[in-house]
């Protein structure tokens, strides 16, 4: 059986409401203790052992850290999400990029977790200098790469409703992601990049952000969505890597003022009653694993994939 892997951005409604330009952030509200035990509960229920990108901020506070410690302990691999969750990192100086990344791991391993391996940019912001620094740090993944055309739309949306538009950069990337690979390859340095994995040939998102706001159309037009991106993947030898986020199982009411993002008019109840469905069909056709392990399984595969592109 194929692999295929599960990961979770554990962002927190500061930091959505700090993208989005809402002053509101820097009261730095939470909702992870109401979003960690139930992503775990739903991990758990199927068995499945994910991946966990931890945003530094939020492992320093007390709750993130209980979060992060609870997370280790069920077995997930924690991986780094920057610091300050800012996706505009490409404005980053050389040693402010490094400090970034620097703080997220000391903050990880000081909630006891290990050090971690993999990283995964706020807005899938990557650049050369980021793989620089991941690679001199010994990282031996990046997952930031989202390999669609629908990131600039989604970035115009996002431009129209925030209230402030500081820097929205490269937040979810430019046209030419559509031409990046939708395979795990290495870059120049040797860094494996392991993308988001969008629907093959079509090149839409499948992330469970997205399988959301096509339920608010039509449960069923989102599920058979999924079920025909699975079907390209195993036709075209595709091992996917699903993205989710502690907002598909969350209700409105859990995460006041994020009625602009998608999928916050669906119920809690409904949310996880569709990620379940997700994770079943996921599992139905392949062996799901953290993408720490999808890397390493994929490793000898890998050797020679260097010239698949160039890391600018």
């Amino acid at each position: 059986m194929s692999i295929a892997s599960v990961s979770l951005d554990l962002d927190n409604l500061w930091a959505y409401l700090k993208t989005h330009g809402d002053p509101e952030w820097e009261r730095m509200p939470s909702f992870l203790p109401a979003a960690t035990p139930r992503l775990l509960e739903v991990f758990g229920e199927h068995g499945l052992t994910a991946t966990v990108f931890v945003v530094g901020a939020d492992a320093v506070r007390d709750d993130g850290a209980a979060a992060v410690a609870a997370i280790a302990a069920a077995g997930h691999e924690v991986a780094n999400h920057s610091f300050g969750h800012e996706p505009w990192l490409h404005r980053y100086s050389p040693a402010d990029l490094e400090a970034e990344v620097a703080r997220a791991e000391d903050a990880i391993t000081a909630a006891g977790a290990p050090r971690p391996v993999g990283f995964r940019g706020p807005g899938y912001s990557v650049t050369p200098r980021l793989l620089a620094v991941l690679a001199d740090r010994g990282y031996r993944y990046d997952a930031s790469t989202l390999p669609t055309w629908v990131g600039p739309l989604a970035r115009c949306y996002h431009n129209r409703t925030a209230p402030s538009t500081k820097d929205s950069g490269e937040l979810f990337g430019g046209f030419a992601k559509v031409l990046a690979p939708n395979r795990a390859h290495r870059w120049a340095n040797g860094l494996v990049e392991l993308p988001v994995t969008t629907m093959p040939l079509l090149r839409v998102p499948i992330h469970g952000a997205y399988l959301l706001r096509l339920h608010q159309v039509s449960p069923a037009l989102a599920r058979a969505h999924f079920r025909t991106a699975l079907a390209l993947c195993r036709a075209l030898g595709v091992t996917p890597s699903l993205l989710l986020h502690p907002t598909d199982v969350l209700g409105a009411a859990e995460a006041p003022g994020l009625e602009f993002f998608p999928g916050m008019a669906v119920s809690a109840a409904r949310k996880v009653e569709l990620l379940g469905w997700v994770l079943g069909a996921l599992r139905r056709h392949f062996e799901v694993v953290g993408t720490g392990e999808h890397v390493a399984r994929l490793g000898e595969g890998l050797r020679g994939a260097r010239r698949l592109e160039r890391a600018g």
